[in-house]
Parts: structure tokens; sequence; C-alpha cells
């Protein structure tokens, strides 16, 4: 898989005077229109670029104030055509004190500050996979939904801007039935986001949320909390029912594109995606880790919205593990944005590589 490396020598200015950074020139087409024609040549190129950010904007038609600001990242796995757009972020207010096991606060601690990071906060990003074939577009996961709050719910003009309808939407995969994840498939009004997609989730997953008693007891989130997080997910998928296709760990759909990948733990049937084309693959690790510092560093280290951490815990180490050392392309949901990336082995822990993106042109030698 090929990330990064764009010769933009050729359209560099093109792309500018659609930005409006020559005043002067008259741009050729919409932005959208630009956006698109990058989009699929970087992907075609099987390269990698940055088609937008919140410095553009965009309205939401929600209401006057409210503006949607989604970043897109356009690149490939193999011969199918990928975007990673944001769709918002949010800021844990109880920062450290999600983190477990308490004794290793300070160890935590410490390494934030090292990394210039904050300490009273812990940031989530949100990214949402796009991948297109020849006949299906795919989406992992649907993000916050529409929302009145600013900073999330972006991926509606994501789509938007890379010229994809929520009709055109023909296959989707849920991780699991948190709301980040599941409630960007309805419509406020109870309607379908993405009327013409089969939602694939695990059979673990769908059932645990739609039966009647909820086992919690290893989990550390606020039981207060609890009682609002089943009735969401039970309402979510009882509109998405006639969607929903349940398929098990280690089921290929898709012709083999997408096959489902044990990530149990931090949800009864957390489901990983393991996304493969022409020789080329990208492994979806959705929540097994919610920082880019802390879960890498010590796989051990866990957030509290964990439902099974000792689980939790084993997932990380296995997933990481094997894909340390097969060098496997990740994709992460809670990872700074585009998201993209390796895991290395670092000492007793782990670390969480970004993938590197050339600006201007491919570096030789």
């Amino acid at each position: 898989m090929k990330f990064g490396a764009r010769d933009l020598r050729g359209t560099q200015r093109g792309v500018a005077k659609s930005y409006g950074m020559y005043p002067n020139d008259s741009a050729n087409g919409s932005r959208r229109e630009m956006l698109k024609t990058v989009g699929l040549g970087a992907a075609a190129l099987g390269l990698g670029s940055v088609l937008s950010s919140p410095a553009l904007g965009a309205s939401s038609g929600l209401t006057g104030a409210t503006k949607r600001n989604p970043w897109i990242y356009a690149f490939n796995i193999g011969d199918l055509q990928a975007w990673s757009i944001s769709d918002g972020f949010m800021k844990f207010r109880k920062g450290l004190e999600m983190m477990y096991p308490e004794s290793e606060r300070e160890s935590m601690k410490e390494m934030l500050i090292d990394n210039f990071e904050p300490t009273d906060f812990l940031p989530l990003y949100v990214n949402v996979l796009v991948v297109k074939s020849d006949s299906e577009v795919m989406l992992f996961d649907a993000g916050f939904g529409i929302v009145k709050n600013a900073d999330r719910g972006w991926l509606r003009e994501g789509l938007k801007e890379i010229g994809i309808a929520p009709r055109d939407v023909t296959a989707a995969f849920l991780s699991h039935a948190h709301g980040d994840h599941i409630n960007g498939f309805v419509n406020p009004d109870g309607g379908l986001m993405f009327p013409n997609a089969v939602i694939y989730t695990t059979p673990e997953e769908f059932k645990f949320w739609r039966q009647k008693e909820h086992d919690f007891s290893k989990s550390r989130r606020n039981p207060r909390a609890i009682p609002g997080l089943i009735k969401n997910a039970q309402k979510q998928f009882e509109i998405l029912k006639p969607q929903i296709e349940t398929a098990a760990v280690g089921k290929k759909v898709l012709g083999g594109t997408v096959e489902v990948v044990d990530g149990f733990g931090h949800t009864p049937g957390h489901g990983l995606f393991r996304i493969s084309s022409a020789g080329e693959s990208l492994l979806h690790i959705m929540d097994i880790v919610h920082s880019h510092l802390l879960m890498f560093r010590d796989p051990a280290w866990s957030i509290g919205l964990d439902h099974t951490p000792e689980l939790a815990v084993e997932t990380r180490r296995r997933v990481f593990s094997m894909a340390a050392r097969d060098r496997t392309p990740c994709y992460g949901f809670h990872v700074p944005w585009p998201g993209i990336g390796g895991i290395a082995k670092q000492g007793s822990g782990y670390a969480w590589v970004p993938a590197r993106n050339w600006w201007m042109e491919t570096p030789k030698g």
C-alpha cells in the first residue's frame, strides 16, 4: 500500500486558484469538481492527496451559524479508491481520570508532557473511511451523524465534496454501537441515512445490544451513563434492522474485499476490518485505541469506556504484535487525521507511526 508521494507541480496552481489564492485568475469549474478530479487522480496513481481542510468550510444547512468543515484525504488500497474524512473531534474533559490502571497515571502524564500533549483533557479524533470499487461504495462506521455541535458531524459534507450521495453507499461496516459510530447511519427524523446500503456488523454486537439484560459489571463506565448508552444503541438498531446483515469474525464479504477481524473487548462484538485489493491491504483498527500515544506505549493501559478491559488489552496485544511483525498498513478511527499509518515495536511496547505525506514530489533515492 502506498501513501503520500504525489507530484502536485502540474496542478498546484489550478488547485490554488479554486481556493482563491490567485484572485486575479478565474477558476475553471467548481471547487467540488476540482476536488473530485484531484481526488480520483490521486487514488488512481496510488498516491495520497489532501483535498480539503477546515479553512475552506461548508454550510451544513442546519442553521446559519453552524458550519461543517470536513478534512478529506484521498489515497488508494490496490485498485480501490479511498478517502479519509474527518467527522470532527471532541475532548474528554476528565482526561487521565478515564485511564487505567490508576497506578500508571503519573507515567501516562509524563508521556503526554514529553510529547507536547495536553494533560487536562484527552483529544478524541473521529475519522471515517470511505472506499470505492467498480461496483461498491463502502463506508466504515458513520460518525456522530447530523448534530448541532459544529465540532462534529462533518461526514455528510465530506461525502458531498467527493461526489458521493447517501443513496450511492451500497455497503457499510459497523464496528460497534457506540454513538460516535452508529448515530451517523440514522437521520434526525429516524430515517435511514444510507437507504441503499447493507450494513455489516458482528452477530455478537447485534445480539448484545438488542437483548433485555446487559452485563456492564467489568466496565469502568459511569453507571449513570449506561442506561442512555443502551437506549441509544437499541433505538438505532431497531431503525437499522432491515439493513443489518451479520458477519462473523473471519468472514469475507464483497468478493473478498473486506474481512471481519476479531476486535472484541471494547464492546462484546467489536469488529475490525481488513480491506484488500490487488495484493495490498489496510487493517482498520477502529476503537482498540483512543489515544495515538498511551495505548500504543503500553497495551495494558486502558480507557474506562472498554466493556471488558482484560479482553481489550488482549486484543491490543494480539493486533499490535501482528501488525508490527507483518508491517501492516493500518487505519485508526481515533488517531489524528488522516488516520493512516503503521504500528512499530518500541521497547516493551509499541508506537503509532503516521504515514508520511509528501506535499510536492516523490523523494529520489
